[in-house]
């Protein structure tokens, strides 16, 4: 067997990577993410809006809210913490 033979799913495995809107940063080195998708419902053929919302970590505290961010999934780091910000893509304007 090679070196590559023995690579486990894991390693091979993709992540999981989401773009959404930081709605939340009062937490320490937590940033809350909604995510929204449209989709199609399969029985009724009808566009449905789905908003859901993602703990990421944020080790840095860079990301604030209205920014516009890319989070990637990762290995839990707390109860509901799965996420973890990956880049900003955009900084949120100030009004």
């Amino acid at each position: 067997m090679t070196e590559q033979d023995t690579t486990t799913e894991t390693e091979t495995r993709q992540r999981r990577v989401l773009t959404g809107t930081v709605v939340s940063d009062k937490m320490d080195k937590t940033i809350v993410v909604q995510v929204q998708r449209r989709f199609k419902h399969p029985r009724y053929r009808k566009y449905v809006s789905e908003r859901l919302r993602y703990k990421a970590h944020d080790e840095t505290n860079q990301a604030k809210v209205g920014d516009v961010v890319r989070i990637v999934s990762c290995r839990p780091l707390s109860r509901e913490k799965r996420w973890a910000l990956q880049a900003i893509v955009e900084k949120a304007t100030l009004v």
